[in-house]
């Protein structure tokens, strides 16, 4: 067994990878450019929320309090007339985005951590570098794209976006893999 204390450097190196190859595909390749589109009307329909005062929140169009009120006349039409979707609502003012990119390196250490663990568990000291990869890999993939499926399952994520950030998780995920299988302690 490895343990996670000797495995802190390719936790670290993994997280710093995946941070530079995430700023990559999102910052300079045209990757995700079609991901989401803007509102028909979106001026009148942020009109209508600013006078509304909607906080931030995760809202479901149309909305029902119970199962029971799905069966309903009422609910019935509102779907057929539409529009039916989820929509996400963040605190007014500017992105911030240190904030995000702070997230998304904590979540990288997260992933990298249970990497380590369930690599730390199955292969030992001196294991062979594909061994490394194959297992850290895979369970890195899980957490950078193992939830993926589920916005398109549940929030109607279009499969384009869906297989877009599978691949996205792919790539972190073999760069994840790359970097324990370097940096494997010997035996």
């Amino acid at each position: 067994m490895v343990s996670i204390a000797s495995l802190w450097l390719p936790i670290l190196v993994s997280a710093v990878a995946v941070f530079i190859a995430s700023s990559v595909i999102h910052m300079l390749i045209p990757w995700h450019r079609n991901d989401y589109s803007k509102l028909p009307g979106e001026d009148g329909i942020r009109a209508v929320m600013q006078q509304a005062k909607v906080p931030a929140g995760e809202y479901m169009v149309p909305h029902c309090d119970d199962m029971k009120a799905m069966g309903s006349d009422e609910m019935k039409k509102k779907y057929d007339e539409g529009p039916v979707g989820f929509l996400t609502i963040f605190p007014n003012g500017p992105w911030k985005m240190g904030k995000s990119m702070v997230q998304w390196v904590l979540f990288s250490l997260w992933v990298g951590i249970f990497a380590a663990y369930i690599g730390g568990h199955v292969v030992s000291a001196g294991g062979h570098y594909l061994e490394v990869f194959r297992i850290v890999g895979t369970v890195a993939f899980l957490g950078y794209a193992g939830s993926q499926p589920v916005n398109a399952i549940w929030k109607g994520q279009k499969i384009s976006t869906t297989i877009k950030h599978s691949i996205d998780g792919l790539v972190y995920a073999c760069l994840t893999a790359g970097v324990f299988g370097w940096l494997w302690p010997g035996a």
